[in-house]
């Protein structure tokens, strides 16, 4: 057994001032500090040739870890592209870039391409860094440090709060970032994210070490820094917001037709396709199957639309209904997988029961770790393992199979023992 089955029984870490927690995760009670200014002021932002080559050659000569952030436009633009990319590294400062003006930061990511990076959520963050050159070999998750180390509120500010005493100004997290010239309140908000990060990331180390956890967490922060670029995703469409309502077919091929109109169009003028039409609008249209255009104007979320654009949507409408019976889409994506588990109680009664051991046994040694039941190990592995156990429930045949569907070592050195047990339940 490990000191990480031995639950720490203070959760609160905070020590002001920015110092690592002592050994016996002791705190103290001393009132959060705000933190208004970078320690150096604010930046300029980088914006042409000459400054990215020098920020480069000063992060290049830095040492230690090197802090990463990047701000995107979710919401307002297209896509997710980075429109400001923040880094910190101990003797070179802090630096912000806009990736607009500097779209080939690959020469900066090179340059510190061995260095670790401690990044905040780094999943969300590594697809708009990987686009403009910016990939990493190692990586510290600030975020995910804190989850495996079990903090209830793992946000960047709670966690710079909770940890290391400073209160972060976190009201431009949803901003334009889009927007030029930048206001200096936001290049502010966007320096003070990065000023902490590498104090945290000591902290956090070293309490994961005080659990018996640090191992661990390496294995997913290099699990993460290796993970190929997703694949993309088939039917994106079927994800629209409130989908659930539409049940025919020929309705799904408004949905599909309309969605992807709204993406064409949504590309071309760079914004978020929620501001050219949403998500209600389109399942509205679909579930009402408008015969013209003066019906779909009576639809919610085509009231305020012009005749020209109303136009344009019922087109889309009308290719739908136009559609032969073999060109409609499917009602459901094939399955992959397990069916839903509501349905296993009917389909294969053995498997529900074994499903239902191995969540609460689970469960419970996620509890005694102090961490989510998803850092453990994933429900889906979880799901997939108890449908198509292997044909000899052992040590050695569940951890294979655990490490056959992603999972990293230490989950299957932790979760097997706990599966093993639940697998080999009576049948019902």
């Amino acid at each position: 057994m490990t000191d990480a089955h031995e639950t720490a029984a203070d959760r609160s870490l905070r020590t002001t001032g920015g110092a690592p927690p002592d050994d016996a995760g002791s705190s103290v009670s001393q009132a959060p500090i705000p933190l208004l200014e970078p320690r150096e002021g604010i930046p300029p932002v980088i914006a042409d040739a000459t400054a990215l080559a020098e920020v480069t050659a000063a992060f290049a000569a830095g040492s230690g870890p090197v802090a990463v952030d990047a701000e995107r436009a979710s919401g307002y633009r297209y896509g997710q592209r980075a429109y400001l990319v923040q880094l910190r590294r101990e003797g070179a400062g802090t630096a912000l870039i806009d990736p607009v003006a500097c779209p080939d930061l690959s020469g900066l990511g090179a340059a510190i391409a061995d260095v670790e990076w401690v990044l905040h959520a780094a999943t969300q963050d590594l697809p708009c860094l990987r686009e403009i050159g910016m990939v990493p070999t190692r990586i510290f998750d600030t975020e995910l440090a804190g989850r495996l180390a079990g903090f209830p509120r793992v946000g960047l500010g709670a966690m710079v709060e909770n940890v290391l005493g400073f209160v972060l100004e976190k009201g431009h997290s949803a901003v334009d970032w889009s927007t030029r010239p930048l206001p200096e309140p936001w290049l502010r908000y966007a320096a003070l994210d990065v000023e902490l990060l590498v104090d945290l990331r000591d902290a956090l180390e070293k309490e994961l070490d005080r659990q018996g956890k640090l191992g661990w967490a390496r294995q997913e922060f290099d699990a993460i820094a290796s993970a190929p670029p997703p694949e993309p995703r088939k039917d994106p469409w079927r994800r629209t917001s409130g989908m659930h309502k539409v049940r025919r077919r020929r309705q799904l091929a408004v949905v599909r037709e309309l969605w992807q109109a709204r993406d064409r169009i949504a590309q071309r003028r760079d914004v978020s396709p929620g501001k050219v039409l949403g998500d209600a609008a389109i399942v509205e249209a679909a579930l009402a199957l408008p015969v013209n255009a003066h019906a779909l104007a009576a639809l919610n979320g085509f009231g305020r639309v012009n005749r020209r654009q109303l136009d344009q949507w019922q087109v889309s409408v009308d290719r739908a209904k136009a559609l032969s019976e073999s060109q409609l889409p499917q009602p459901g994506q094939p399955v992959t997988g397990p069916p839903p588990p509501r349905a296993w109680a009917d389909k294969d009664p053995a498997a529900a029961a074994r499903l239902s051991a191995a969540r609460a046994a689970v469960t419970a040694l996620a509890e005694q770790l102090s961490m989510p039941q998803e850092n453990l190990i994933t429900p889906d592995t979880v799901r997939r393992v108890c449908w198509e156990p292997p044909a000899t429930v052992d040590t050695e045949a569940v951890g294979a199979a655990l490490a056959g569907h992603g999972a990293r070592r230490w989950q299957v050195e932790q979760v097997t023992p706990v599966l093993v047990t639940a697998l080999s339940r009576d049948e019902p």
